[in-house]
């Protein structure tokens, strides 16, 4: 393994590794005004959710790390403390890419990069039309983390007023993570797309106590067939199934074939147990996964 003292690098080799390591990051496309009124887009791929009582994203407009200048973006909100973070959809990525050019002050990129301004209810600045979800925000604080190139400056954004296209909610009204068609920033020019093949779910250990890997038996827990994702499915379940429950499975027609065809044979019959869980498991078959591997 390859081990870097960050202390051997300059901030761009610094850069590279991390927005290359730590992705994908969403990004946030900050709407923003100066007192003069003059209106500034720009993307910021150091963004996140922080709390949602009260409902806090944080973005981070850098110091440049070529010549150490500050963005005009950070520059409104020292001026007003108000923005609008429009989330980035696969349909507005390239325009968003455009905005990102570093054009000079008093340049609205609205114009330049193609996007339609909508008045915001509560903020000054200006909401994109395209996105699919357009948060009104107030700064709360602005934390600076360094006056040398590269250096951060966390805005603390209080969310005031959520817009959402109808057109990505669900028939229950909430967001559907296959419509809403996301993006998100890797390093160098990569982004990646969150599609409907690229999603998957993983069942939170929230109710339950899960039994944890430990708990496995020992001769699953060292197969040599099933992966660590499918351990940690195994280990969150909050009980194993029951004697009674197992031999019922047992009697199904599929399984009393694969065990007759093994009888007498254990080394096969394990590899063929663990081979049918793992696919089950890797369908989100946990509790069926469970009695068939402790037959």
């Amino acid at each position: 393994m390859l081990s870097i003292n960050l202390k051997n690098l300059s901030p761009v080799e610094i850069q590279t590794y991390l927005n290359a390591a730590i992705a994908p990051r969403p990004v946030c496309f900050a709407s923003t005004i100066d007192k003069a009124g003059n209106i500034n887009l720009s993307p910021f791929s150091y963004f996140n959710l922080f709390s949602v009582n009260p409902p806090i994203c944080v973005f981070s407009p850098s110091r440049r790390v070529r010549d150490n200048t500050t963005k005009h973006s950070l520059e409104n909100l020292h001026e007003v403390p108000e923005c609008v973070i429009n989330i980035v959809n696969y349909a507005m990525v390239q325009q968003v890419s455009l905005a990102s050019v570093e054009y000079p002050k008093g340049i609205n990129e609205f114009v330049k990069s193609g996007f339609t301004m909508l008045p915001s209810e509560l903020v000054k600045p200006p909401r994109v039309a395209e996105s699919p979800v357009q948060f009104e925000c107030v700064v709360n604080e602005i934390k600076s983390l360094g006056n040398t190139p590269g250096a951060g400056n966390l805005v603390i954004a209080e969310i005031k007023l959520i817009h959402i296209n109808e057109a990505i909610l669900d028939a229950d009204g909430k967001i559907d993570q296959q419509k809403i068609d996301l993006v998100a920033r890797l390093g160098g020019d990569w982004y990646c797309q969150v599609t409907p093949d690229s999603l998957f779910q993983v069942a939170k250990p929230v109710k339950t106590i899960g039994i944890g890997v430990d708990a496995i038996p020992y001769g699953i827990r060292n197969s040599k067939i099933l992966t660590g994702n499918n351990l940690g499915q195994l280990g969150n379940v909050e009980a194993l199934p029951t004697d009674a429950e197992i031999e019922a499975y047992a009697q199904s027609p599929e399984i009393k074939e694969l065990l007759d065809a093994t009888l007498g044979d254990p080394s096969t019959r394990e590899t063929q147990l663990h081979l049918k869980a793992k696919i089950l498991l890797d369908k989100g078959g946990v509790d069926e996964a469970w009695k068939l591997l402790l037959l």
